[in-house]
């Protein structure tokens, strides 16, 4: 088979499978898994590295669980030619714009009052992945109607523009925590540092992440062949990788997810690209679309509803819930506390698996 045209109503399945399965991994860290984990395999030679893996780096170097929210940004990149094809087919542009719109500011909505419930008090922070998307969607629309080379154009000019402002800023140490650019623009707007070195300015490099997405959701709807479709995804997935990693090993421009540096979006992009390549070639070229695969895509179908859930009601309440049966069940067996807590972060795991799971199935979906 040298064609894959879909249908304007049909889903990649490889895509569900892709959002579904960081979708799981992130709501894996809002039930517990993560610092559990890693409480019980801190010092452990072989278990402890792969821990760390499931953190972020705290500032130069790339770990895991840094490409989670790029791949996320860039997951809803994809999907929206796709979403944009099928509201078309009943809906005027002008609609679709005020969709948009709406959507981006119910985004930006969710992240600052999901600051308010970290924090149990209303605050004005604007770190939050939500926020981020609100931007990175707004800017990846703007311009998704440009010739693809103009987008790409548009996606290094972003990358430029970010390390012009980071260099100007502080000319003698660009890129350290709590004196750089990123650093400055939260004072002026939140008054306040993230203390992990977060900065809000991320979204104007990580809006690469989204618009990238968007120009592989062209490709993949288009009526190009199969090779004609996988050979950009490898090939720019591998510059990518080569240009990112050359300015952080060469000292140029280290990467650093926690200010996303041009590197960490060039490197990060560089994954999103191969990642969604190789679900594409496995999944909707090879065929293989497993009903176990439907674990992870469940959990896509309702995306931002469950990641939402687990972030609030999930982490405050159902952490302490499944403790009154994992750890009244086991501890008196004589298993330590650091288990328990593994097993009832996996409990609590299954809980918000299984939501998504009865919602797709009544095909209930709660859309942004």
């Amino acid at each position: 088979m040298n064609r894959i045209n879909l249908p304007s109503t049909q889903r990649l399945f490889s895509l569900d499978v892709f959002r579904g399965l960081t979708m799981f991994l992130l709501i894996a860290e809002a039930a517990g898994f993560h610092g559990s984990f890693g409480d019980l395999t801190s010092g452990n030679k072989f278990w402890d590295p792969l821990a760390q893996q499931l953190h972020h780096h705290p500032w130069n170097g790339l770990r895991f669980w840094d490409l989670i929210q790029p791949y996320f940004m860039f997951i809803v990149g994809v999907a929206m030619p796709f979403s944009l094809r099928k509201r078309l087919a009943t809906q005027t542009k002008k609609e679709v714009t005020t969709h948009i719109v709406k959507r981006c500011l119910l985004l930006f909505a969710f992240g600052v009052l999901l600051h308010c419930v970290y924090s149990q008090a209303l605050v004005w922070e604007l770190w939050n992945v939500l926020v981020q998307l609100a931007f990175t969607i707004a800017i990846a629309y703007m311009i998704m109607s440009l010739p693809h080379r103009t987008q790409i154009f548009i996606c290094f000019g972003i990358l430029l523009l970010t390390e012009i402002l980071y260099r100007a800023y502080n000319p003698q140490d660009p890129f350290e925590k709590g004196t750089n650019f990123g650093s400055w623009t939260d004072m002026l707007v939140m008054g306040k540092l993230n203390g992990g070195g977060w900065v809000t300015i991320n979204f104007l490099p990580t809006s690469v992440h989204t618009i990238m997405g968007v120009l592989c959701g062209q490709l993949l709807l288009s009526a190009r062949s199969i090779k004609e479709k996988l050979n950009p995804l490898l090939l720019w997935g591998g510059i990518l990788l080569v240009v990112g990693y050359g300015l952080d090993l060469t000292g140029i421009t280290p990467i650093i997810k926690r200010i996303a540096t041009t590197s960490f979006a060039l490197v990060s992009g560089g994954w999103a690209l191969l990642t969604l390549a190789l679900f594409y070639w496995w999944i909707d070229i090879l065929g293989h679309k497993n009903k176990w695969l439907r674990i992870f895509s469940v959990v896509g179908t309702n995306s931002i509803f469950i990641y939402l859930f687990a972030e609030t009601v999930g982490t405050q309440w159902f952490r302490g819930f499944g403790l009154i049966f994992s750890k009244g069940i086991l501890a008196p067996m004589g298993i330590n506390d650091g288990i328990i807590l593994v097993i009832n972060s996996l409990l609590v795991l299954f809980i918000f698996w299984y939501i998504t799971y009865f919602l797709d199935k009544k095909k209930v979906y709660f859309k942004v």
